[in-house]
């Protein structure tokens, strides 16, 4: 136990350490072999960009429109599959048809449902939620029906001694014992859903007053500003890396391990 909390408090520094090692051979490399800005800029141009573009710029207010984007879809989805996996193990003919959806659904780029989701939405802000909810929703329900599907038997028989009700052992027994599975399939969720946000927001250009990180990104790309893209890029990764270290592994203290549990991809 003692070694496992060591382990998740050492991960952080040991990444922290590996960033500096890349940023180190970034500005190393470019200096060296004089590669041009246009292609690679070096280290102090990206963070010059990047402090002049969150103190004079937009970027921090589309840094966390993306971000707020994201948590709307991103809920919806959770809200939508929970419903779902209830529906399907509390209806076997209901789950059998939820299943096959979702195994067509889940391999299918939400992109490549782009010009459906303008016909039928428009091309703004509706088209980029649809996405959004589509790249996060199969994900989070594929690992409920695996975790549902996980449940011990004899947790069941338990219950059912008990003479707990069908819907008690789905919401009580079943559902709490998938729960390191539900998690693990919001972290999965949560970075499809960002990259198609990011890729759509570079296809529909701006959403919203002053759009997101990927119409920013796509401007710098307009006018040839390399630091600029290198910087939307940062943001993207940094915000990523925050919600995966800080949010996901606060969620699992509270949660599963606080309940003696593991996540998913957690177990040995």
């Amino acid at each position: 136990m003692k070694a496992n909390k060591n382990r998740r408090l050492s991960k952080p520094l040991i990444r922290l350490g590996w960033i500096i090692l890349l940023l180190f051979l970034w500005e190393f490399g470019v200096k060296v072999f004089k590669i041009s800005p246009l292609l690679f800029p070096p280290v102090e141009s990206v963070l010059q960009t990047l402090w002049t573009s969150f103190i004079r710029g937009d970027l921090g207010f589309q840094a966390l429109y993306s971000f707020g984007f994201i948590l709307v879809g991103l809920t919806i989805s959770a809200v939508l599959a929970i419903l779902l996996i209830l529906i399907a193990f509390r209806w076997p003919v209901a789950g059998s048809f939820i299943d096959t959806v979702t195994a067509i659904a889940h391999p299918l780029p939400g992109l490549a449902l782009l010009p459906l989701l303008i016909i039928w939405f428009s091309a703004g802000s509706g088209s980029v939620l649809a996405i959004v909810v589509h790249s996060a929703l199969w994900p989070i329900l594929l690992n409920l029906f695996s975790g549902f599907n996980a449940v011990p038997q004899i947790y069941i028989d338990a219950a059912r001694n008990l003479s707990m009700c069908k819907s008690d052992i789905i919401l009580s027994v079943m559902f709490k014992s998938a729960l390191g599975y539900f998690i693990s399939g919001l972290k999965i969720g949560w970075a499809r859903a960002w990259r198609a946000l990011i890729s759509a927001e570079m296809v529909f250009g701006a959403i919203g007053a002053k759009g997101g990180i990927g119409w920013y990104i796509l401007k710098q790309r307009t006018f040839m500003n390399t630091a600029g893209l290198f910087a939307g890029i940062v943001i993207v990764v940094v915000l990523g890396i925050l919600v995966e270290d800080l949010f996901f592994n606060w969620l699992e203290k509270v949660t599963i391990r606080r309940w003696g549990m593991s996540a998913a991809n957690d177990k040995e």
